[in-house]
């Protein structure tokens, strides 16, 4: 059943149009997943949704007696209320009074928020996105609408949102960066490009594979046009009678093609590793405490790091991680124990809050106050080329950065601290406010960084794809280590099941992950998966080098059909051997670097 149709709907700020004329529409029961860059218009698509902000054209329409609650990026709480009154607030029900409110002070429970009767106004803006949250799902409503409800939610808030989500009757309409979380609740994205909408139906996986064959099409089709032009014009070349009609018909289909628009290229977050020369001596944190009102937050801890560490730091909100990153970067002194860096050692800190921005500045100015130009592996870059890589483009540069959005402040900030030239980066919660597409660049951006990386997040699909280690806050300031990324934490803790499932389920999820799990074993290759490993590469060079002698014959046999037919064969034969090989590949040097990894 149709809950609400957008037809026909424009949208645009200044000069910039960010919805043109696009048709959208929400069924009964679909979980929908909107996409996108920063700026491209996602929370907007949500506020023209809900009502909250007018369309400049089209229409948007609902159904009879459906109703709607919104969850806004940044809530905004009236002045003096309680966390409880704030989630009744527009959830009361005089019939049945006693049961919304058992059910508010549950959901406050859930998600980690102080006391029912702590005021609004004393919360951080983690805990005020929470409570908004809390209000939001306890609504009796048709249509949820959630603009990044995972930010300031640990990963077994989380976890427990998703099943939430995936269990709720009505429809939702959502923006996530939470790549983890599309994929487990979302049944449909849409994405928003060019100011336009593309709609893939699936989860984002689905998304993701749907998407490169768009793309190749697209190409194809291009691939194509071009194709055709340069045949059009090399008949022109030859001279015909310029008044016959087959003439005629030629200059027509020509500027037929020329009008025809190329589909434009996806323009990518380019980066390149931006570090400097680091020495022996790393960072050294001997036997660091630190309390706050009697709570001990992190009891007697050493650690010293190695320099091509990348760190994960877990646990519940407020257990303590962004106080051991400041203590880390020398931001906040222990009370106990100390930290000692390396001479060469220089540190970038990526809070959770953007520093200071002067918004009356232009954004070329902001990036050269931190460096003119910045030496990376292709050689020497100015500010300007690094912004461009970012995605800034010229006019951009030139704005001011009052006219960013969130999330191009939060790219902004990022680049200002890469372009210092850091070779140890201590990132507090990167993933909030980037989108998608600067994520997936941000990680392989991690991957080549010669330096140490030391992140706190609550994005599982970040942490698995970034660290190799992690560091989990497991209550009265002891801090546990365990090696590979997030999902590989949650199979080696015993505390995993406590911390994946709140409330009642925590003590059901800890035996039964207790009674899978067996003690510590040593990772080993087989003597086949030894052997098998030595060799892998050279084969695959192989094969790669016969499928270029195929093509080569392919070409050469183009008019001989038979011949043909069974080359094509053999090279889709030998395609094929080496996907499987690759798939191979991938599967021996993952467990290559998990044996190395043991301690």
């Amino acid at each position: 059943m149709n809950l609400l149709t957008m037809e026909g709907v424009t949208k645009s700020y200044t000069d910039k149009i960010l919805l043109d004329k696009v048709d959208f529409a929400v069924n009964d029961h679909e979980k929908i997943g909107i996409v996108g860059v920063n700026g491209a218009g996602k929370s907007t698509l949500l506020k023209v949704v809900s009502g909250l902000e007018a369309a400049d054209g089209g229409s948007v329409s609902s159904g009879k007696n459906v109703k709607l609650r919104y969850l806004p990026q940044t809530p905004v709480f009236d002045g003096g209320a309680t966390i409880l009154e704030a989630v009744l607030k527009d959830n009361a029900d005089k019939s049945n009074e006693w049961t919304i409110e058992s059910e508010a002070r549950a959901m406050i429970n859930r998600l980690g928020l102080p006391s029912y009767d702590t005021k609004v106004d004393t919360l951080s803006g983690g805990q005020k996105k929470r409570v908004a949250l809390a209000g939001a799902l306890l609504a009796p409503v048709e249509i949820l609408v959630l603009d990044e409800p995972t930010n300031h939610l640990d990963g077994a808030m989380a976890e427990w949102l998703e099943q939430y989500l995936i269990r709720f009757k009505g429809a939702i309409v959502m923006v996530t960066h939470d790549r983890y979380f599309l994929d487990r609740v979302a049944t449909r994205i849409v994405e928003i490009e060019r100011a336009r909408l593309y709609n893939y139906p699936g989860n984002y996986s689905e998304y993701v594979s749907l998407k490169m064959q768009r793309q190749s099409m697209e190409n194809a089709a291009e691939r194509k046009r071009q194709s055709l032009l340069r045949t059009e014009l090399k008949w022109l070349a030859r001279g015909a009678r310029a008044r016959s009609t087959k003439q005629k018909a030629h200059i027509q289909r020509i500027e037929t093609l020329k009008e025809q628009s190329a589909p434009e290229q996806e323009k990518q977050v380019a980066m390149s590793s931006v570090s400097s020369r680091m020495g022996k001596k790393t960072i050294e944190v001997s036997h660091i405490a630190k309390s706050y009102g009697g709570r001990t937050v992190i009891e007697d801890y050493s650690y010293i790091f190695l320099r091509d560490d990348r760190i994960g730091i877990v646990g519940e909100n407020g257990c303590g991680k962004s106080t051991l990153l400041k203590i880390i970067t020398g931001n906040l002194a222990p009370d106990s124990g100390f930290v000692d860096m390396g001479e060469t050692i220089r540190v970038g800190y990526f809070s959770q809050e953007n520093e200071y921005m002067d918004d009356s500045k232009r954004v070329i100015d902001y990036v050269k106050e931190a460096g003119e130009y910045v030496t990376i592996p292709e050689g020497t870059v100015s500010a300007s080329q690094m912004l461009e890589r970012f995605l800034f483009d010229g006019a951009l540069q030139w704005s001011r950065i009052e006219k960013l959005s969130g999330g191009e402040k939060r790219r902004l900030y990022l680049l200002r601290i890469l372009m210092e030239a850091p070779n140890v980066l201590v990132l507090d919660e990167p993933t909030n406010d980037l989108d998608i597409q600067t994520l997936n660049v941000l990680e392989d951006y991690l991957d080549r960084f010669d330096g140490i990386v030391i992140t706190v997040s609550h994005d599982r699909y970040f942490l698995d794809r970034i660290v190799n280690r992690i560091f989990a806050f497991e209550g009265e300031g002891r801090i546990a280590q365990y090696e590979g990324g997030y999902s590989d934490y949650l199979l080696k803790s015993a505390d995993a099941g406590e911390a994946a499932a709140p409330g009642p389920e925590r003590e059901k999820k800890a035996k039964e992950e207790r009674s899978w799990k067996s003690g510590p074993k040593k990772l080993r290759f087989t003597y086949k998966e030894q052997r098998e490993f030595e060799v892998i590469d050279e084969k695959i060079a192989e094969l790669e080098e016969n499928i270029g002698e195929l093509e080569e014959r392919i070409t050469l046999n183009a008019t001989n059909s038979a011949a043909l037919n069974e080359l094509m064969k053999e090279k889709e034969e030998a395609e094929q051997k080496l996907e499987d090989m690759v798939e191979r590949w991938v599967y021996l040097n993952d467990l290559n670097d998990r044996i190395n990894s043991q301690s």
